[in-house]
């Protein structure tokens, strides 16, 4: 049965603001949407945070927990969310209370004025986080910008309002390796944005390592601009080494000045050998990313559904 709104968001380390976070997503729900469903995805969290989600259920009808077997990533296990839902419009919303509840409202009537638009989005005035973050972020955005047909702005902040028509057509994207942001960009539709503001929360779950994972997924699986550069740069390495060869010979033949350098042959042996190593690897990622999308495993796989009318386990 349809509804008029769904609220998706994920669990992962999630307990000290999942009481609080539930507390104040109802009362926003209720202010724009007689009928409702919100749907908490548990992405294998490490603390307590399904217990506190599982006694919701009891006392809320609209909750829907959906318990996964571990944890597969926040883009995807957001995938499993929005393929749950019925509402006739869908939020998805970070638990963290980074991006507070209470915007919803506001999206909402920024929907209803613009009737030709599908999305709109949160976006924040200035990022947070340390230098490092911020400056990370930037290069990122400007990389994946110029090698890329997407256009991301840079500012966006995950919350947004979706129609039913958009999540359909998102749902049709069956890659497993995912970069949701780039996919909300790539679908298209006429997408508005609306400021938030939103509350730095500290230490974030996602580690530096994470972040270059995923940049390195987002720009693979939009880009083919690096393979492209990887010809590039082997017919520059060998122009240049011909032309090395040709002033080497020249010296050779013509003044009698045999061609010394330990150093610099050493040097562009390494140089060599890193490139090749480095064009091998990106070559690699792709491969993977083809091995990993022929194989069409599932995207997650749910251990559990929790609702209070059906607690029973589903496929």
């Amino acid at each position: 049965m349809s509804c008029d709104l769904s609220i998706v968001t994920t669990l992962y380390n999630s307990a000290p603001h999942l009481d609080e976070f539930l507390r104040r997503m109802r009362d926003a729900a209720v202010k724009v949407a007689s009928s409702y469903e919100v749907i908490l995805v548990n992405d294998g969290s490490p603390d307590h945070a399904l217990s506190i989600a599982r006694a919701w259920v009891e006392r809320w009808p609209e909750l829907c927990v959906v318990d996964l077997s571990r944890n597969y990533g926040h883009h995807r296990a957001a995938m499993a969310g929005l393929e749950r839902t019925r509402g006739r419009r869908v939020f998805m919303i970070n638990c963290d209370l980074e991006e507070a509840p209470e915007d919803l409202p506001a999206f909402w009537r920024t929907l209803d004025e613009h009737p030709d638009a599908d999305v709109v989005f949160g976006v924040v005035p200035r990022r947070r986080g340390g230098i490092v973050s911020r400056v990370g972020g930037k290069l990122f955005y400007v990389t994946i910008n110029a090698i890329s047909t997407l256009r991301m702005r840079g500012d966006e902040a995950f919350s947004r309002l979706l129609t039913r028509v958009f999540v359909d057509g998102l749902l049709r994207f069956p890659e497993r390796e995912l970069y949701l942001g780039g996919l909300l960009k790539d679908i298209g539709f006429t997408q508005i944005p609306l400021p938030i503001e939103t509350r730095f929360k500290g230490r974030s779950d996602y580690t530096l390592l994470r972040r270059v994972n995923l940049a390195i997924n987002a720009i693979t699986g939009f880009s083919s601009v690096p393979l492209v550069f990887i010809f590039y740069l082997g017919l520059t390495i060998s122009l240049l080494t011909l032309g090395i060869m040709v002033w080497f010979g020249g010296r050779y033949l013509f003044f009698a000045k045999p061609p010394t350098g330990y150093t610099s042959l050493i040097l562009s042996i390494w140089f060599g050998n890193g490139a090749l190593i480095s064009i091998l690897g990106l070559v690699g990622i792709y491969l993977a990313k083809v091995f990993s999308e022929v194989k069409a495993r599932p995207r997650v796989v749910v251990r559990r559904v929790y609702r209070r009318e059906d607690d029973t386990s589903t496929p």
